[in-house]
C-alpha cells in the first residue's frame, strides 16, 4: 500500500512507517504541506492520504476534491486539534477524522488499519495455501515455496485483494519507492517468476491475466 502523509516532519513519519509496517507491506511518502501533496497526486496513485489540519479550508476542500476526482477508492483521514471542525471535515468528503491524537504514531498507525482493514490482513489462508505476509513466508501443503523481494510483495498485494484486477501502473505505484523510474516490464517479468514458481508447487496458477486491464489473484 502506498500512503502520503501531508505536514508532518520527517522523523514522526519515519515512526509512522515503523508502526505501520507491523500490520502491512508500506510505502510512505511524505508532502511538506497541501501544495507540496498535490505534487505527490499528480503523478502518484494513493490508498490512504493522512493531512494535518493547517486551518485553511478552501485549500483542503479543493485538494480533497481532486484527490477523490483522480481515484474515488482513496481514503483521507484527517488529524485536528479543533473539535468544532470535525462535522466540517466530513461533509467536505474526508472518511475519518482524528482528534488529538497526532503526537502517537501507534494509535495512528492503528487508526489506519481499522481504515483499512478491508484491504489488508497478516495472514492470506485458502485451502492449503498460506501466505504469512508478516515474516513473508509462503506455504502450500506445508511446504515451503521460496519467493523474495518484489515477487512476494506482488503476490501478497494481489492475494489481499483477491478477485480486483490490478494494471501494471497501479502495481508499481504501491510497490516501488520511486514508481517513475520503474518499467511495465519489470512487472511483468516478477510476475511470470511468480507464475512459475507457484505453478511447480501447486500445479495451477493463482494469477491470472485480464486482457487490457492487468493481473488478478485467483484461486
Amino acid at each position: 500500500m502506498r500512503i502520503l502523509t501531508v505536514g508532518f516532519n520527517d522523523e514522526y513519519v519515519k515512526e509512522l512507517e515503523k508502526e505501520l509496517d507491523k500490520y502491512f507491506i508500506c510505502i510512505v511518502d511524505n508532502a511538506k504541506d497541501m501544495y507540496d501533496a498535490t505534487n505527490f497526486t499528480d503523478f502518484r496513485h494513493y490508498e490512504l492520504v493522512v493531512i494535518v489540519d493547517e486551518g485553511v479550508k478552501f485549500s483542503l476542500e479543493r485538494y480533497v476534491n481532486e484527490v477523490k476526482k483522480k481515484k474515488s477508492e482513496t481514503k483521507i483521514m484527517i488529524l485536528t486539534n479543533n473539535v468544532k471542525a470535525q462535522s466540517a471535515f466530513f461533509s467536505l468528503g474526508v472518511d475519518d477524522v482524528i482528534y488529538q491524537h497526532g503526537e502517537y504514531p501507534d494509535l495512528i498507525a492503528a487508526r489506519v488499519l481499522a481504515n483499512m482493514r478491508h484491504l489488508f490482513g497478516t495472514q492470506v489462508n485458502i485451502d492449503k495455501l498460506v501466505i504469512d505476509i508478516a515474516n513473508k513466508k509462503i506455504e502450500y501443503d506445508e511446504k515451503i515455496v521460496s519467493l523474495n523481494g518484489k515477487t512476494f510483495d506482488i503476490l501478497a498485494y494481489l492475494a489481499l485483494r483477491k478477485q480486483r484486477v490490478f494494471s501494471k501502473d497501479e502495481i508499481i505505484n504501491a510497490l516501488w519507492e520511486e514508481p517513475e523510474y520503474v518499467s511495465d516490464n519489470t512487472v511483468e517479468v516478477a510476475i511470470n517468476q511468480i507464475r512459475k514458481r507457484l505453478k511447480s508447487i501447486l500445479g495451477f496458477q493463482v494469477i491470472h491475466t485480464v486482457r487490457r486491464r492487468g493481473y488478478k489473484f485467483s484461486y
